[in-house]
């Protein structure tokens, strides 16, 4: 299975295939045999069909005529995270790996090289492509160690999207890198733009994905209990004080406490408030397992478990908060912020210290623009904001939401100093936007959806077994939804567990239904809350078979995923 079909190279017939990748060698060799047929149409609901319409809604998607090449090669490397010196998988020496940035109707050519011992796959992350060029069992076949693969598609639809592996436990490495499209219409009303990944790290500096994943899902772990609230914390930027959420932890860790110092914020010469943080020891025994460091505890926002993992560090752009990176412009400047969070179990609330943010857009689409202080960003998820920036040095916070540590970057417009590495601004416990927040601009809205027309999502799972599932079966054994091209269902999520889950649908994007029945904003990956339900419109626009999961990877990998078959 060294390639899609469309490359002429054929299938392995010698190994041995899982049956993610029987699934995958069905639908794509049948899709081979039918582009090899032309003496008559392809009967309706058939495999020969189902080509048909993948080539025919590529062919009318907007093409430019241009043609953006691009190389990613998969390899083992050491990173430096700002001090700690990692040996990681990547693309190319650096994580994120290198920006891909095209214009709506560009085709993507781009040559993965797999110099990894084992599969992978490049998903692209938001992008209404082509079925078969989706990175994704079983759409798109894995790529074997040792062997390469080109996909090709078109870009559709102007964004912040981001791509990533799909296979195994490969998401919670260092394998991803953002992709921009812009829009050719679209007036630039901002000075400079700043690409802000967010990330939860253990590879190297903690244990493996794999230890984390064995010990979460092992009988012999012990039974969840909580230890006292965590303090609260005093924060500032310019003389104003927070009070942050409590959180209360669950660890088997060392507990963080956090203690008030006195320092210069630099943002605009005057004093605040800021956190330091110490380590001292717990007697308790009896926690989560998998949490390096640091420690999980729940969240408002959240509506409870703030995630599995305690993760050793949390980065901005491959870096650790004490090495943050620097973004330089000059006051009254406007700038576009994209965010994006490939974390693996973590949510972050950004704040830029100083400052309020404009929302623009969610998941690529444009929304009704809205101010706020902060940001809900779940995992997978991306807000596009502007700011215009102050006279000074502001960090850019994003504190991992429930777990007591922080990501950060630096603005710099001009004199001052950087506060602590773990100095949290008070704009983080203000406006705290979130996806119920914001409303798509008219140009972005899919409209109403078809009256008694229903696909139910059904989320579940049991922590201590730690078995997630979609409408009672995990995706081993999954009945595929099933949508006819053109139909206009109605996506409805169903939180039934503890945890809140970050629902992705692939080659799609929907828009959620607000709670009073207005529309909501357009995504791809929308947080589903526990015990509660999101309603949302969805276009059948894109034929395939398409995988939906949860994008917290532990649970997609326990086997919180299903398909929707969307058919001709």
């Amino acid at each position: 299975m060294s390639a899609l079909p469309t490359s002429g190279i054929p299938f392995d017939g010698g190994r041995l295939l899982s049956r993610r990748g029987f699934m995958a060698a069905g639908v794509a060799g049948g899709f081979a045999l039918a582009a090899c047929s032309n003496s008559k149409p392809p009967a309706p609901g058939s495999t020969a069909a189902m080509a048909a319409a993948i080539v025919a809604a590529e062919a009318a998607r907007p093409h430019s005529g241009r043609t953006v090449n691009a190389t990613l090669t998969a390899q083992q490397v050491e990173i430096d995270l700002g001090g700690p010196i990692v040996r990681t998988v990547a693309y190319g020496n650096s994580i994120p790996g290198q920006l891909i940035r095209a214009t709506v109707g560009d085709e993507l050519v781009v040559a993965v090289k797999n110099q990894l011992d084992h599969p992978t796959s490049v998903h692209w992350h938001g992008i209404a492509l082509r079925n078969d060029m989706d990175g994704a069992e079983p759409a798109t076949p894995n790529i074997p160690a040792g062997e390469n693969f080109t996909y090709r598609f078109s870009v559709p639809d102007p964004g912040t999207y981001w791509a990533h592996p799909h296979v195994g436990l490969e998401e919670d490495m260092g394998l991803y890198f953002p992709v921009i499209v812009d829009n050719p219409t679209e007036v630039g009303r901002y000075d400079h733009e700043w690409i802000v990944v967010l990330d939860d790290w253990t590879v190297g500096v903690g244990k493996t994905p794999q230890q984390l994943y064995d010990e979460l899902t092992s009988p012999n772990k012990p039974s969840r209990t909580t230890a006292p609230p965590a303090p609260t914390t005093t924060t500032g930027t310019t003389g104003t004080t927070g009070t942050s959420p409590t959180t209360t932890t669950t660890t088997t860790t060392p507990t963080t406490s956090t203690t008030s110092t006195t320092s210069t914020t630099g943002t605009t010469g005057t004093t605040g408030t800021t956190g330091t943080t110490s380590t001292t020891p717990t007697t308790s025994t009896n926690g989560m397992p998998g949490m390096p460091g640091g420690e999980v505890g729940t969240s408002d926002l959240l509506g409870g478990d703030a995630g599995d993992i305690a993760y050793p560090y949390y980065l901005i752009n491959g870096r650790i908060p004490t090495a943050a990176t620097t973004f330089n412009a000059k006051p009254g400047q406007r700038i576009r912020i994209r965010f994006i969070n490939v974390g693996s179990d973590t949510a972050f609330r950004v704040a830029l210290a100083g400052h309020s943010m404009t929302v623009t857009h969610t998941d690529g689409y444009p929304v009704l623009p809205t101010r706020v202080d902060a940001l809900l960003i779940g995992m997978a998820e991306r807000y596009d904001v502007i700011v215009t920036a102050a006279d000074g040095v502001f960090p850019l916070v994003a504190a991992a939401e429930g777990k007591n540590a922080v990501a950060r970057a630096l603005l710099t417009t001009g004199a001052g100093s950087a506060p602590d590495p773990q100095f949290r601004p008070s704009e983080l416990t203000r406006r705290v936007g979130t996806v119920d927040t914001f409303t798509a601009t008219t140009a972005a809205n899919l409209g109403r959806p078809d009256p008694n027309l229903d696909l139910p999502v059904v989320l579940g799972g049991n922590m201590e077994k730690y078995e997630w599932i979609i409408n009672g079966e995990p995706y081993s054994s999954t009945k595929p939804l099933q949508v006819k091209r053109g139909q206009r269902p109605t996506l409805t999520f169903d939180n039934t567990t503890m945890m809140y889950h970050p629902m992705h649908l692939h080659g799609h994007t929907f828009q959620v239904i607000k709670a009073d029945g207005t529309p909501g904003p357009r995504k791809d990956t929308v947080i589903v809350l526990p015990k509660q339900k999101v309603r949302a419109v969805l276009v059948a626009d894109n034929p395939g078979v398409w995988v939906m999961h949860c994008h917290n990877t532990y649970h997609l990998f326990a086997g919180m995923e299903t398909l929707l078959d969307n058919t001709v």
